[in-house]
């Protein structure tokens, strides 16, 4: 896997010095409160650093074949975000099924194509992204559909010029869905300028509740460092909540206080200061920015621990 690894500068974290390397926490999109103020998009990252977040995951989710924000509106938000040190990536359109009917499938890689042209705009480093559904198609060939197809995006992004932006194949939280872990190391392992997702809720709905221990966490640290490096380990991008699920998977995000549900972000930070990961940590819960603070400062309590 060709992953690069971003090392943050955020000031608050100087205390942290394994090379001056750490994770960075941001949310999944412009959080609640900065909506209510209508805050100018390209206002959000200053206003994330203000709270000591350096990340943020531009939500391009209902975007159709062409880009939904112009180039202009793109640039001045990646021209802020680097301003502020707060890493932009992006999650590219639902609607995408890239082992469906073949017009589907065009359609799909049409519309990936488009998001990986604003992320590049912007300077958004990975196109986070849900590869699709089995539908009738039995498993390993709805697989090789979708890497098939992946392919052909990557050598249209190369074709136009876009090669800082690597598409972020997502473990999946339904059943039905491709994205257990297995099927999206096998991706990041076929395709060229790939990016590793690892959504903890949705791999704990998935499995039904995977993760209640340390040990389950480091499972999947382990596994991944076998398939894809130790590179690919460190550098790893997530997506982190509480979530509810039912016998087919995910159901609904929770905000982190919700003890009822799993997975307990506590467990990942450990595992985090063990392996001396430095992942990019979006949080997807219903309080965007507050809960990456809460991330944020989980981790460095766990940090403080281990270095005792």
């Amino acid at each position: 896997m060709r992953s690069k690894h971003f090392y943050p500068s955020n000031p608050i974290l100087k205390r942290v010095n394994w090379m001056s390397k750490c994770p960075r926490f941001g949310p999944a999109g412009v959080p609640p409160l900065f909506r209510i103020l209508r805050t100018h998009l390209a206002d959000v990252p200053r206003l994330l650093r203000e709270e000591n977040l350096d990340a943020l995951e531009y939500q391009a989710v209902k975007w159709d074949q062409k880009p939904q924000m112009t180039q202009e509106d793109a640039e001045s938000l990646g021209a802020e975000a680097k301003k502020r040190d707060v890493l932009l990536s992006m999650h590219g359109s639902y609607y995408l099924n890239l082992c469906g009917k073949e017009e589907v499938v065009e359609d799909s890689k049409k519309r990936l194509v488009a998001c990986a042209t604003a992320a590049d705009w912007m300077g958004a480093y990975v196109v986070v992204f849900h590869t699709g559904f089995y539908g009738r198609l039995e498993k390993s060939y709805a697989l090789k559909t979708c890497i098939k197809a992946l392919k052909e995006v990557v050598a249209t992004m190369k074709s136009l010029g876009i090669r800082n932006v690597k598409l972020g194949p997502e473990t999946m939280g339904r059943v039905f869905q491709i994205g257990s872990l297995k099927e999206i190391l096998a991706i990041c392992e076929e395709v060229e300028q790939t990016q590793l997702v690892i959504d903890w809720s949705h791999m704990h709905a998935r499995r039904k509740g995977r993760f209640r221990k340390i040990a389950d966490f480091r499972d999947v640290v382990e596994e991944v460092e076998r398939r894809l490096g130790t590179t690919a380990v460190r550098s790893m991008h997530c997506h982190f909540s509480k979530i509810e699920y039912t016998d087919k998977g995910e159901k609904r995000h929770h905000v982190l206080d919700e003890a009822k549900y799993g997975p307990d972000f506590e467990m990942l930070s450990e595992v985090m200061v063990e392996f001396k990961m430095q992942p990019v940590i979006v949080c997807e819960t219903p309080l965007l920015d507050i809960d990456a603070i809460k991330m944020r400062d989980t981790y460095m309590k766990a940090l403080e621990r281990n270095r005792g």
